[in-house]
């Protein structure tokens, strides 16, 4: 059964539910299986590798060549910032969408309308949400601080009604952060949002170009395993604003840095190249598995299209169920009414 929201209308997909742009998890693979189920795959352009961007692109504008499907691309803003051509290396594969994260969307709002494109904007505050809107954003991406990879504080249970009403009903609203399952899905549309962007739930899936290890670690974890630091990011050497941390899996290494990152700084040089490494030959005691605090509620890894369609039927079936039982109240309440009355 189909969910229609404004978020569906407008990027043409059955099912109110995104691919958020992970960082090379979200390859042209996810992207492709995501958007084929019925949702909205977005390619996960993250920091901005040239080469892996073209040869993922390069696949999509293949399987398009036989069916078509929307997309998108994503990106964190510095990375086209400093480096616009890969912006343009995007536009040029002719993606529905363009998701920009964590920084001013402004200086490529023209272009990516110029292509065609809609803007689909990352927040984390009703004030971000406010600017994006001003400056042309489609849609907004409400992330809450159960998310895995870089955020703030706020949760997603009081962040986006919040940015519900500071933006109206003309930009629809997806809610990111803890949603894995259909009663996320039909949380968030209690909420006022029109959809959801999955992370986690994908990250743990048969098409994720995730490591098979970091995958079973994802299953086999709680909501308390997850941990908020800049250990991970001192250790790639990648320097984000203070008010952003990262959410991932805590392990060994995570729980005898945190806390200690001044220290870790001062040995970066070694520490760093242990941890690419380590990152390398699969080995999460050490390298990070970022994930969100849903990856308590997953427990196999499944086709992203599995994963879709057990999401919607529970989510159609709990709303169908609580509509049913608020009618039922209704009726129960005006017999009482008749009755107080004769």
């Amino acid at each position: 059964m189909a969910m229609d929201t404004l978020l569906t209308k407008l990027l043409r997909i059955r099912y109110p539910i995104l691919l958020a742009a992970m960082d090379l998890v979200a390859d042209a693979r996810l992207t492709v299986a995501v958007s084929e189920a019925g949702g909205f795959g977005i390619l996960g352009g993250g920091y901005g590798d040239a080469d892996w961007l073209e040869r993922e692109l390069a696949l999509i504008a293949k399987m398009r060549g036989v069916r078509e499907f929307p997309f998108g691309v994503g990106f964190i803003t510095w990375s086209i910032r400093d480096r616009p051509a890969l912006l343009d290396q995007a536009l040029a594969a002719k993606p529905d969408a363009v998701w920009l994260s964590f920084g001013d969307p402004a200086p490529f709002v023209e272009k990516i309308k110029a292509a065609g494109a809609l803007l689909i904007c990352q927040v984390q505050t009703e004030a971000m949400a406010r600017d994006a809107v001003s400056k042309g954003a489609d849609i907004i991406v409400a992330q809450g601080t159960e998310a895995g990879g870089h955020g703030m504080s706020r949760g997603a249970l009081t962040l986006v009604p919040a940015i519900v009403d500071a933006v109206g009903d003309r930009v629809p609203v997806a809610l990111a952060g803890g949603v894995a399952d259909g009663r996320g899905l039909a949380a968030a549309l209690m909420l006022g949002a029109q959809g959801v962007t999955l992370g986690t739930r994908f990250y743990a899936c048969e098409e994720a170009a995730g490591h098979p290890n970091a995958k079973a670690l994802i299953v086999a974890a709680s909501g308390e395993d997850t941990v908020r630091s800049t250990v991970f990011d001192i250790l790639r050497k990648k320097v984000w604003p203070a008010q952003y941390t990262g959410r991932c899996l805590a392990n060994e290494y995570t729980r005898k840095w945190v806390g200690r990152e001044d220290e870790l700084i001062n040995q970066i040089g070694a520490e760093s190249r242990g941890y690419l490494a380590a990152r390398d030959r699969g080995d999460f005691n050490i390298a990070a598995v970022i994930a969100g605090e849903c990856a308590g509620l997953i427990h196999d890894v499944r086709t992203a299209a599995e994963i879709m369609r057990s999401m919607t039927e529970q989510a159609n079936e709990l709303m169908t169920t609580h509509r049913l039982r608020i009618e039922s109240m209704f009726l129960r309440e005006s017999e009482r009414q008749v009755v107080a009355t004769a």
